[in-house]
């Protein structure tokens, strides 16, 4: 199975899906980690110059069908993982990714390894209170 992680340096969480520049894709084969892949994320950064009629239109942050289009960029960096973990996200990105069939996770969990750990186990907890 393939669990993804935003991040910044290939070590911990990022805190907003939208700002990570990248995403760490773990490899976990009989519940051991045996892979690391680290890879591009399209990000806030890419989108700066590209209009938000959402805002316009009473839309709200992350929706419409721009929106869609940018979550979907992000999405393409680890369209083959089962799991997205990430310490916070807005709620449309949240949708988008499970539109996709992978499973979003908003935790406090710093650690990418011990996430991942705790995904495996069963015991990873899902903070949807953390949404935006």
């Amino acid at each position: 199975m393939k669990v993804a992680a935003v991040t910044e340096d290939g070590t911990t969480i990022s805190q907003h899906f939208g700002r990570a520049p990248k995403v760490l894709v773990v490899v976990v084969e009989n519940g051991k980690i045996v892979d690391r892949l680290l890879r591009e994320k399209a990000g806030h950064d890419q989108f700066a110059g590209d209009p938000h009629p959402e805002h316009a239109s009473g839309g709200g942050h992350g929706k419409g069908p721009m929106a869609g289009s940018r979550h979907a960029r992000m999405i393409e960096a680890f369209a083959d993982c089962e799991a997205l973990l990430c310490g916070g996200m807005g709620q449309g990105a949240y949708e988008a990714v499970k539109a996709r069939g992978i499973r979003p996770f908003v935790t406090e969990i710093e650690l990418i390894d011990e996430a991942v750990q705790a995904y495996v186990d069963g015991s990873l907890v899902d903070r949807i209170e953390r949404l935006h």
